[in-house]
C-alpha cells in the first residue's frame, strides 16, 4: 500500500467567490434545518447529554485513534496516511445536519454536536493531528507543526451555522405555519443542492480522479465507511434511541473535509497526496451520506405506512 501519488494542487483549489457561494448555500440549508427546532429540543439534550457526549468521544477519540492504527498496520504511504489522519481529526461538517434532517433522525442532537465539535476542534484538531501523525512511525518524518487559524474558523462557524440556526429557530417559532409549509421545499432544495454539488465536483475533478491510483479511491471509501461504522457502534454501545444513534452516525461519518482542505492550502500547499484524500472525501461523503439518509427516510416512511395499515385493520 506504500505508493506515491502526484496530483496538481490546483485540482482542488476553490476561488474566493466559489467558497463564498458554498458558505451561502450551507447557511441556507442550516436555516431550513433550524425552522423546526425549538429551545426545548436543546433543553432536553442538556438533561440527557448521553448522545452528544457519545458522538464527541467517537469523533475526537475513536476515529483518529483507529485511523492511525489502520494506516500503520496497512503501511499506507505517509502522504495518504497523513491525509486520512487529518480528515479524521476534523469536526463534523454542516452537511451532517442537513443529512440528519433528510434521514428524519434527531436534528437537535446533530446540530448541538456540530456546534460543540466545531469549537472543540480549535484545540483538538491540531492536537490530534500532531499526536497521531507522530504516533504513526510511517508519518512521523513527514509531519510538520501546524497552527489552526482559530479566529477564522469561529467566524465561519458563526456565519454558516450559528446565525442561520438562530434565525431559523426564531422564524420557525414566530411563524409555525410557514415552518411547516416550507419543510418540503427545503428538503427538496437540499437534495437538489447536494446532487448538483456532487455532479459539479466529479466533473471538475474527473481528470484528476483518472490520474491517481485506484487504491486512493478505495482508501477514501473504506475510511468513510469506517467512520460511519464507528458512529453507529458507539451509539449502540451507549444504547441510544434510533434517532439519536443515527444522528451520531451521520455526525461521525460526515467530516468537515472543507476545514481539512483549508488547513492544507494554508500550511501544506505542496502536500498533493493529502489534498487527494481530503478532496475526494469531500465528494464521496456527500454520496454516501445522502444515500444513507435516503435509506433511513425510506425505511421510516415504510414502517410508518405499515403501522398505519395495522392500526386500520385492528
Amino acid at each position: 500500500m506504500n505508493s506515491a501519488v502526484t496530483v496538481s494542487i490546483e485540482s482542488f483549489q476553490m476561488s474566493p467567490v466559489a467558497l463564498l457561494a458554498l458558505n451561502a448555500v450551507l447557511a441556507f440549508m442550516m436555516f431550513g434545518v433550524s425552522l423546526g427546532l425549538r429551545t426545548t429540543d436543546f433543553a432536553n439534550i442538556l438533561r440527557r447529554p448521553v448522545a452528544p457526549v457519545t458522538g464527541l468521544v467517537a469523533q475526537f477519540l475513536l476515529l483518529p485513534a483507529i485511523t492511525c492504527l489502520v494506516t500503520w498496520l496497512l503501511d499506507i504511504s505517509p502522504g495518504l496516511a497523513l491525509g486520512m489522519i487529518l480528515v479524521s481529526c476534523c469536526p463534523g461538517g454542516t452537511f451532517s445536519n442537513v443529512m440528519t434532517w433528510i434521514g428524519r433522525a434527531n436534528v437537535a442532537t446533530s446540530v448541538s454536536m456540530t456546534a460543540v465539535s466545531s469549537l472543540v476542534a480549535v484545540v483538538m484538531t491540531p492536537f490530534n493531528f500532531a499526536f497521531y501523525g507522530h504516533l504513526n512511525p510511517n508519518t512521523r518524518d513527514a509531519l510538520q507543526a501546524i497552527s489552526l487559524p482559530a479566529e477564522n474558523m469561529v467566524l465561519v462557524v458563526v456565519a454558516v451555522l450559528a446565525v442561520p440556526m438562530l434565525l431559523g429557530m426564531v422564524i420557525g417559532a414566530r411563524y409555525p405555519a410557514f415552518a411547516q409549509n416550507s419543510e418540503r421545499f427545503f428538503r427538496t432544495a437540499s437534495l437538489g443542492v447536494f446532487l448538483l454539488f456532487v455532479v459539479v465536483s466529479f466533473s471538475k475533478h474527473w481528470e484528476t480522479a483518472l490520474s491517481i491510483a485506484g487504491a486512493v479511491l478505495v482508501l477514501v471509501i473504506a475510511h468513510n465507511a469506517l467512520a460511519f461504522l464507528i458512529g453507529d457502534l458507539s451509539g449502540r454501545a451507549a444504547r441510544l434511541p434510533v434517532a439519536d444513534r443515527r444522528a451520531v452516525t451521520m455526525e461521525v461519518g460526515i467530516q468537515n473535509s472543507g476545514l481539512a482542505l483549508a488547513i492544507l492550502f494554508t500550511f501544506y500547499p505542496g502536500a498533493g497526496e493529502m489534498l487527494v484524500v481530503a478532496g475526494f472525501w469531500g465528494v464521496w461523503h456527500l454520496v454516501s451520506g445522502l444515500s444513507l439518509a435516503g435509506y433511513w427516510n425510506f425505511t421510516q416512511r415504510r414502517d410508518a405506512r405499515a403501522e398505519s395499515l395495522q392500526a386500520e385493520s385492528a
